[in-house]
């Protein structure tokens, strides 16, 4: 086969208004991303396949353009028409389109970011630590924000929730891909070999479509811990001082990096990966305990290797840069303790001390990696203690550029991250908790589960005593419904150590979930602070305390409107009452990836929060596809960790309190209204009769199941009876691959028309920051909701009355808030999303017509054992595809 032009190959990309107005370096890259793909399909696919994907690809565009009824049969009548084996080649061959434009789009992001450089001036007044904290002080003064400032902390715990659709195989290449389209920027910039790294790009996507896209078997819970890993290995570990240099670049301004930072590491890291045990009965102490191995041979090796690097800089001569008495005295210590190490760096070194400290200092992070009792360090504080003395004597010596230079960088990455990367979270179910204690108290043999239970605090015990207290302790209590909930974790902890035993030193989190327990919150927390155990526990951490806010099932309990309200008035009473007790409060915020399980952008949330909820502190959980977009390239991870860190400064300032503390007084009629209007109208659809199997059946929640995405089941039952037996997590994916989107606004349209009042809607839209996030969240969810293909999936109910009543609060939603916003439609105020999600929308409608087709197949009953699996894959590789395309899945 001859090659072919960038014209012939007719690229996937459609050339409509949306796409014209992307900017211009995304554009070209999207159109020869979409060339090489075409190109790919021709030569890799089976005859004809190219012809039908631009068949069904031109048709899908002409009826989102058209909006007519005939428009959309034509391109349904072509997707029906392909054989089930040409249907799971043109599914895949979407996916791998939507594949190309996310990393497009990330590409550009990088672009941006890389081209502005950190540089503040460039920056939005309120969007990075720097600019924020010159906005505090004014407010507050100088002192008192350097004083907020380097009490800051930003806690982003990653957790193993299953929500990441895309095999490991595909993310891989598709980083590989990334790195090709940088060299790809640099040949057209510098003349280089263009054509050669398109050709590279061509056969990494000719691999991408090779790929098999689904799991073959759900990873297990180490798989999971190993994936995170990555994140840490290739962006994080770099990153995040780099956030702080920034920072402080900007502060200090010439003067930085030759004197003491006046920015303090406040960044952590937690995880459940490996440590989420509620539900998921793969996740055992043993696995617990390879997670925490696992972590600290990864965050020890990169100490180790920063340390040997630092060492060979440090080619400073005694006579020119002599060392203080201190860093004599613990060169003699360490050469005592390791003499072969001494000998070495002796030779190596003959008159640089500084370099000598350094390579023992490098050998003794190996020691403790390899755990070396005689020579390891004991815990990160002696490290840090030996890097000071370093540190010290450099700037004593008159070399402060070396002193806070790179070995500034290795002090806030041994406070950030310790001897255990990430604090390691286990998080355990209220109900299992109660069987345990009752097995106990009833004095006969425990069960099998009941062991396991004990295990995990004796598992704690050692990680504390093997990587610091820091490396394990915090232990969540899911559905946490009283003070007594909470209490039976030390009673555990005592029981699993023994009479005379050692409990591990644990800080025991509430989450509350439902809507009931959000109100009972406040009381519970009054009363458990009494308890001696928390009593203790808060004079040991100058009276610090977390409380956990979940999001996703107080979503799924009373609809997304009154959950949004219920979580802010939670936290209100929350931090009223930690302010009245002298209690230093970090709200743990559970929110998902997804808008109906609490996402969207943490920014702004920040900013909504009732005042004193935040005070200086955030934590929230960060999982599935999320972390990955958020943390996976490096430029992007700085970017969001000094995002969300300027929001938790600010959140403080006086003005951000009250215009918030005003705003929510001056609403709390239409609050009110709101909150009544709209759980009436949640409650009149998912407590009707007959309302899950119906959910079952009109969006494919069983075969999402069957995805291979994670080690924890999707369910708590073995069938779904009621809402009570489905997570969270499948509820909101099954709803956003119908094109729904339901769990996100339902209940929204109702609330807005009770209220009434355009005006005053629109008053509060500008005032009142928590109802703004709820509608720009709601309108974004719309955005990604089709009315036409969510009809044909409610249709496969055969229950008229829920499908109408869904539809019509989709359109009375919708109605509203257009209204609301303003504009021609959704996004109005939002263009460049509102650009992205129409570019994206008809391709994936080519992707859920193939779905549809499919589920009505399964649906039907009627297929033999040997076409069950073909379309069972079918629709998998549909809801695969309809992920990529919509970028969010649970």
């Amino acid at each position: 086969m001859r090659e072919l032009t960038r014209t012939e190959a007719i690229d996937l990309v459609g050339r409509d208004e949306a796409e014209n107005e992307l900017p211009e370096r995304m554009r070209a890259d999207v159109r020869m991303l979409g060339a090489l793909l075409g190109r790919v399909l021709r030569e890799s696919g089976s005859p004809g396949l190219y012809e039908d994907v631009e068949r069904l690809r031109q048709a899908t565009i002409a009826a989102y353009a058209d909006e007519s009824p005939e428009a959309f049969e034509r391109a349904a009548r072509i997707a029906e028409s392909f054989s089930i084996e040409r249907a799971d080649e043109v599914a895949r061959a979407f996916t791998v389109y939507f594949h190309l434009v996310n990393l497009a789009e990330e590409h550009q992001r990088v672009r941006v970011l890389r081209e502005r450089d950190g540089r503040p001036e460039k920056e939005d007044a309120a969007d990075s630590v720097a600019a924020a904290f010159v906005r505090l002080s004014a407010e507050v003064g100088d002192d008192t924000a350097l004083q907020r400032l380097q009490g800051l902390r930003f806690h982003p715990v990653f957790t193993a929730h299953p929500t990441e659709a895309r095999r490991r195989a595909v993310s891989t290449s598709i980083r590989r891909l990334v790195a090709l389209l940088t060299e790809h920027d640099a040949s057209l910039q510098g003349g280089a070999d263009e054509r050669r790294a398109e050709r590279r790009m061509l056969e990494e996507i000719d691999t991408l479509w090779r790929t098999a896209p689904l799991r073959a078997e759900k990873p297990t819970p180490v798989d999971e811990v190993r994936a995170i890993m990555a994140v840490f290995d290739e962006t994080l570990y770099t990153a995040v001082p780099h956030v702080y240099r920034r920072v402080d670049d900007a502060l200090q301004g010439p003067a930085a990096g030759s004197r003491t930072p006046v920015v303090r590491p406040f960044v952590r890291l937690g995880t459940w990966v490996g440590g989420d045990r509620d539900g998921n009965p793969f996740v055992t102490a043993s696995v617990t305990k390879k997670a925490a191995g696992i972590a600290a041979e990864h965050i020890l090796l990169g100490l180790q290797h920063s340390a040997d690097r630092i060492a060979k800089t440090l080619t400073l001569a005694a006579d020119t840069t002599p060392p203080s008495a201190e860093l004599t005295a613990l060169l003699q210590r360490l050469s005592a303790a390791d003499e072969d190490g001494a000998a070495d760096a002796a030779k190596r070194a003959k008159v640089e001390p500084h370099k000598r400290a350094m390579l023992l200092i490098a050998r003794r992070i190996a020691a403790t990696r390899r755990r070396d009792a005689d020579l390891s360090y004991r815990d990160p504080e002696l490290l840090l203690r030996d890097l000071r003395t370093v540190q010290d004597s450099l700037a004593a010596a008159g070399a402060p550029r070396q002193a806070y230079g790179h070995l500034q960088q290795l002090l806030w990455q041994v406070e950030t991250f310790g001897f255990h990367l990430a604090e390691l979270e286990v998080r355990q179910h209220s109900a299992v908790h109660a069987r345990v204690l009752a097995e106990a108290a009833a004095g006969g043999p425990l069960s099998t589960q009941s062991e396991e239970v004990l295990e995990v605090f004796r598992t704690i015990a050692q990680i504390q005593h093997r990587y610091g207290p820091r490396a394990a302790g915090r232990y969540i209590v899911s559905f946490t419904q009283s003070a007594a909930d909470l209490v039976a974790v030390h009673e555990l902890a005592r029981i699993a150590v023994g009479p005379g035993g050692r409990p591990p030193v644990l800080d025991v989190i509430p989450l509350f979930e439902t809507f009931a327990d959000l109100q009972a919150a406040p009381q519970i927390m009054a009363e458990i602070a009494q308890h001696p155990d928390f009593a203790a526990r808060l004079e040991a951490t100058e009276r610090r305390l977390e409380v956990m806010l979940g999001y996703s099932d107080s979503s799924k309990d009373v609809g997304p409107v009154a959950a949004n309200l219920a979580l802010y008035e939670a936290q209100a009473k929350i931090a009223a009452w930690a302010q009245d007790a002298g209690i230093h409060l970090t709200l743990f915020h559970g929110r998902g990836g997804a808008l109906g399980r609490g996402g969207g952008p943490a920014n702004s949330a920040i900013l909504a929060q009732p005042p004193h909820s935040v005070d200086g502190r955030f934590k929230l959980t960060e999982q599935g596809e999320v972390i990955f977009a958020r943390y996976g390239d490096p430029a992007i991870a700085m970017r969001h960790i000094d995002q969300v860190a300027a929001a938790v400064l600010l959140a403080s300032a006086p003005s951000i309190e009250r215009r918030n503390s005003e705003a929510a007084e001056r609403y709390a009629d239409v609050a009110t209204t709101m909150d009544a209007a709209s759980r009436e109208r949640f409650f009149s659809l998912v407590k009707a009769d007959g309302f899950a199997p119906w959910f079952a059946t009109v969006t494919p929640m069983e075969e999402i199941g069957l995805l291979a995405l994670g080690s924890r089941p999707a369910r708590r039952g073995l069938s779904v009876e009621s809402l009570e037996d489905l997570r969270a997590i499948p509820w909101v994916f099954a709803w956003s691959q119908a094109r729904i989107n339901l769990a996100g606004w339902f209940g929204l349209g109702t609330a807005l028309e009770a209220v009434g009042d355009l005006d005053l809607l629109r008053r509060a839209y500008d005032d009142w920051p928590l109802f703004r996030t709820v509608i720009d969240n709601v309108g974004m969810s719309l955005a990604k909701a089709d009315g036409r293909i969510a009809r044909r999936y409610l249709d496969l109910g055969d229950r008229p009355d829920l499908a109408d009543l869904v539809v019509g609060e989709l359109e009375l939603t919708t109605d509203w808030v257009v209204r609301i916003v303003g504009g021609d439609g959704l996004l109005a105020n939002k263009p460049v999303l509102q650009r992205a999600v129409k570019m994206r929308s008809p391709y994936v409608d080519a992707l859920s017509l193939l779905q549809l087709r499919a589920l009505r197949a399964l649906r039907a009953g009627e297929l033999t054992d040997e076409e069950l699996p073909q379309w069972q894959r079918l629709l998998l590789l549909s809801v695969s595809g309809v992920s990529a395309g919509l970028q969010n899945t649970g």
